[in-house]
């Protein structure tokens, strides 16, 4: 049955593993190019979590906003941001080095508390 939500991704792959193989042998290609140009941190569990965490804490306005450069405060996005968190734990569980673990578990505390006092 294919679902009409177009937010919903399709769950039985449109390409064949030929097509998908050549995309990401393509992306991995224009990807190195890039980073050669412009590098950025190596993507790592640690790096995910600190990203995600920074746009949290931009949304609960403790930080401002790169691009604006102004703190505003958003506790929707804050709190939709902070259960990426939550779910990222949930389905990592078993599977973190103990730095890892233990990163995330203090991000959620921290942002948790900070959602709390901005949400009154």
């Amino acid at each position: 049955m294919t679902s009409n939500d177009p937010t919903r991704p399709e769950t039985e792959p449109q390409q064949t593993a030929e097509e998908r193989k050549e995309a990401a042998q393509a992306y991995a290609d224009k990807a190195k190019e890039q980073a050669q140009q412009d590098p950025l941190p190596k993507v790592d569990m640690n790096t995910f979590v600190l990203s995600l965490s920074s746009s949290a804490m931009v949304h609960l306005g403790e930080v401002n906003d790169p691009e604006s450069g102004k703190s505003q405060v958003d506790l929707n996005l804050a709190r939709h941001t902070i259960d990426m968190l939550a779910m990222l734990e949930e389905k990592t569980r078993g599977n973190l080095t103990a730095d890892e673990e233990g990163l995330l578990k203090n991000v959620l505390f921290e942002l948790r508390m900070k959602y709390v006092q901005k949400a009154g």
